[in-house]
């Protein structure tokens, strides 16, 4: 390979890198600017007069109302409660309580997520007893998507404990028609149920360390390149002095 090859390959090279890490650091500070403004939408939509039952189903955009709060009249449909496994709350692992409300004077139920509760560590299949009334409840709350997945393996659950519940599944278990949401239920503990739900953080400040991390790697290609491409051997050059032929 001749030098002038080798020159321009070593170019081509620092040419990607550089751009390369300089898109990183590009695409770290638009995922801040993204968490800014969801953190920007979900204060404004926390302040909002809290929906009652026919806004929530009227609603076309399920998701533009999510984090809403809410204010909800019905009655619980205990039998279809189930307990979510490896839900943390506070630090400690337990279960999230899981119980559609069939709404009042309405077809329609809404998945609410009431509360969490420890497990039994030394019988996993125990569920704690949650005292649920029969009568009508009116419960607050805001707006969130349906219970986040965790890993499985595929296999369908049944049960009172599972380790996902889809929606759907929920629906068809009831024969209840539901809003593609649940409901974190709010308010002080009750019922045994703790309800310190995790209020969400923008933490833009991880993203602009990264976004510096990557515009960093990114000078430092082409530091080094214009040292060893340019000036190194210049400074040879010229030490070295005219060549005497």
């Amino acid at each position: 390979m001749t030098p002038r090859t080798r020159f321009w390959l070593v170019t081509a090279a620092t040419a990607v890198a550089s751009a390369l890490t300089a898109s990183m650091g590009v695409w770290q500070l638009s995922r801040a600017d993204q968490k800014r403004t969801l953190e920007a939408q979900i204060t404004q939509r926390s302040v909002l007069p809290p929906l009652d039952a026919a806004a929530l189903l009227s609603a076309q955009d399920h998701e533009g109302q999510l984090h809403r709060r809410v204010v909800l009249r019905g009655r619980w449909m205990p039998a279809a409660s189930v307990f979510l496994d490896n839900r943390p709350m506070a630090g400690h692992s337990g279960f999230i309580l899981v119980t559609p409300l069939k709404l009042s004077g309405l077809p329609q139920a809404v998945l609410v997520q009431r509360g969490w509760v420890p497990r039994d560590f030394q019988d996993r299949n125990k569920v704690p007893e949650v005292v649920t009334t029969a009568d009508d409840v009116e419960i607050e709350g805001r707006l969130a998507p349906p219970p986040s997945r965790l890993f499985d393996f595929g296999a369908v659950e049944t049960g009172r404990i599972r380790q996902n519940l889809a929606l759907d599944t929920v629906v068809r278990e009831t024969g209840v028609p539901m809003p593609a949401v649940s409901v974190l239920q709010t308010g002080t503990s009750s019922e045994g149920l703790l309800r310190e739900w995790p209020r969400f953080e923008a933490d833009v400040h991880k993203h602009l360390g990264y976004a510096a991390q990557w515009f960093a790697m990114s000078a430092l290609c082409v530091g080094l390149y214009a040292w060893f491409q340019l000036i190194s051997p210049r400074r040879r050059r010229s030490s070295h002095g005219p060549d005497p032929r």
